[in-house]
């Protein structure tokens, strides 16, 4: 457009600093090049208002500086963890395409094809289905670092693992000890895999502690689930309790129960899992598992660099606030 200033080259940083390409080149990334000689090229930068082509950035050096981040971003906990994600990638001069894998399997497998295609430099996912074939179509160039499960079908890849185990344990035996028996157990629907290890732990635990479960499935969006709770609510032998494995599906309940009329705690206990920040503003606050967010965040973002599948699962802590009480 006339009067629009053209964009400034490498080669007008050149003939500014009076160095061949390739110097500038150097200089500007602080690989070669006297300590002076780099502050003078990165100041003239400035003063230019030169800023590196990223196109012509991957072309010469084979790196996007993209990463891929997936999630099934209707879950409330997971948009947060990945904007979280991206703030941490910012920091360290990498850039996010986020994409929502929505609970479904297929598109988790598009979700990869496209990250493949974009050729990204590492992927941070928290995947629908860890054991999918899919996750090879990333070659061994590309970091992934799996967050809550391991890729078993991707021997190596990074992962920051959940201790669900000690989580659910918890929970359950805070509703156990205030004395209640019939809990409902309400997971998100992922059609791949229905034996998650949370699910499959907290019936496990529930037989152990002599609580009868009443196990749910329900979408993962908040709104789709207040159908599924209100059912659960509605049965003959209505639950005392609802332990739900997001908070997500807990906020589901909330507004089922208001419905039904019930209230929380004194008709229904709700305990959730994730401590999501809306957690400490529902009324009344809501019982969860909450875990130590910014060192998940660092530590997914460092097995970017330095893979650690062995690395030991990050373990919750209950956050007791007024949504549980002794059953009525």
């Amino acid at each position: 457009m006339p009067g629009q200033e053209r964009r400034r080259t490498l080669q007008d940083l050149a003939d500014a600093a009076g160095l061949s390409l390739a110097a500038t080149s150097y200089a500007l990334r602080g690989v070669r090049g006297s300590p002076a000689t780099i502050s003078r090229v990165r100041e003239l930068a400035a003063e230019l208002g030169y800023t590196v082509d990223p196109i012509a950035r991957a072309l010469a050096s084979g790196r996007t500086g993209s990463v891929g981040v997936s999630g099934s971003l209707r879950d409330l906990w997971q948009q947060d963890f990945s904007v979280l994600l991206t703030r941490a990638l910012r920091r360290r001069g990498r850039y996010a395409t986020i994409a929502d894998a929505d609970a479904d399997p297929e598109q988790e497998r598009l979700i990869v094809e496209q990250f493949a295609a974009q050729r990204v430099d590492g992927a941070l996912v928290s995947p629908v289905d860890p054991t999918a074939a899919y996750w090879r179509l990333l070659g061994p160039e590309v970091a992934v670092v799996a967050i809550g499960d391991a890729l078993t079908a991707r021997p190596g890849s990074g992962c920051v693992l959940f201790d669900n185990r000690y989580g659910v344990e918890t929970a359950l035996a805070h509703l156990a000890g205030l004395g209640h028996r019939r809990v409902g157990l309400l997971a998100p629907a992922l059609p791949s895999t229905p034996g998650r290890p949370a699910q499959v732990l907290a019936a496990e635990v529930a037989a152990r502690l002599g609580i009868e479960p009443a196990e749910v499935a329900a979408p993962a969006a908040t709104a789709e689930a207040v159908e599924v709770a209100a059912a659960l609510l509605a049965a003959p032998e209505r639950p005392t309790a609802v332990f739900c494995l997001s908070d997500s599906l807990a906020f589901a309940v909330y507004r089922a129960a208001r419905e039904a009329g019930l209230r929380v705690p004194d008709d229904l206990s709700v305990v959730g899992y994730d401590d999501h920040q809306l957690a400490a503003l529902v009324d009344p606050g809501l019982t969860t598992m909450a875990w130590d967010e910014d060192a998940m965040v660092e530590a997914a973002v460092d097995q970017l660099e330095r893979p650690a599948p062995d690395a030991p699962p990050f373990r919750p802590e209950l956050v007791v606030r007024g949504s549980t009480s002794p059953p009525p």
